[in-house]
Order: structure tokens, then sequence, then C-alpha cells
């Protein structure tokens, strides 16, 4: 049996059916070989960053994973293909958005994927909902995210309350 990591990983979107790809998404990540889901946040809505478009509903997940981080965000954007993802220019609104967030305590900068996330700390709509189901974590490299939080304390996020 190979060892696990937990890993993080960001979900965002907003264009269509946005709850329905999150939930979608939720039940996809558990079903990755290798992979179990163990928290997902609670979702947010949060304006657009550094981009245009309709607020976005966002939430964090944990996974507890086999697969090496490369592995997994190719799992991450299988996933996001099958929601409909189309990339036309950077930041374009979206179906559904994944990003590996963090593998364990891994710093990783290959030219197909950096972790920790590269702006993870300068972004409210991961560092609330990250928080939320995981407020003991350090994030290699940034510490721990009680003391990234007040970085983001003038964006604007709204949880919502569960349905």
């Amino acid at each position: 049996m190979k060892p696990t990591v937990r890993a993080f990983i960001g979900l965002g979107g907003n264009l269509g059916d946005v709850r329905s790809s999150l939930d979608a998404a939720f039940v996809a990540l558990d079903a990755l070989p290798g992979t179990q889901l163990v928290a997902t946040s609670s979702l947010y809505v949060s304006a657009p960053h550094d981009a245009a478009g309709p607020d976005y509903l966002n939430a964090v997940a944990e996974v507890s994973t086999s697969l090496s981080a490369h592995d997994l965000l190719a799992g991450l954007q299988a996933i996001e293909t099958q929601a409909g993802r189309e990339r036309p220019y950077r930041n374009a609104p979206r179906t559904l958005d994944l990003d590996l967030l963090l593998h364990g305590a891994q710093r990783i900068a290959s030219a197909t994927l950096v972790v920790p996330h590269p702006r993870l700390h300068e972004r409210a709509f991961v560092l609330r909902p990250l928080s939320e189901i995981a407020p003991w974590l350090v994030v290699p490299g940034l510490g721990p995210i009680a003391d990234l939080l007040p970085n983001i304390a003038g964006q604007r996020i709204d949880k919502l309350p569960p349905c």
C-alpha cells in the first residue's frame, strides 16, 4: 500500500450552475485513484480576482491521496475538462477551476506545477475556506495559516449558509 499525503484543493467557478459543478467535483475528487475526500469547506462568494465577470463560488477540499502531486494535478485537469472548462485567455470566467494548493509538506517548482500554490497567501477565496477546514495548517515556506489571514482582511468574501 502506497503512503498517503494530505492535499488541499481550491475549487471555484462563475459560469453556469456552479453549485452543481462544485458538488460534482467533490464526488469526482473522491473517485480519483488512491484518493479519498476527507473534508470540504463551506461555499463562499467572492469577486473575481484580477479579472472581470460574475462573482465566484469557492470552496476548499482536503483529500488523502497516494497520487504524486503531478498525477493529482492531471486528475484535477481531467475533472475540469469533464465540467466543460475552457481556457480562452488568462483568468477567463469558468465553469470549474481546481487548483492544487498543497501536497503534504512538499515545495515544488516545475514548469507545470508550483506547490504551495504561488498566490495562495494573497487570496481570501482560498485562505478563508482553507482556514475553516484546517486552522492548524502551516503552509510550507509561508508559515501558519492564522498568520496569513490578516493579509487578506480587505478582500470581499461571504460565507454562504448551508442549504
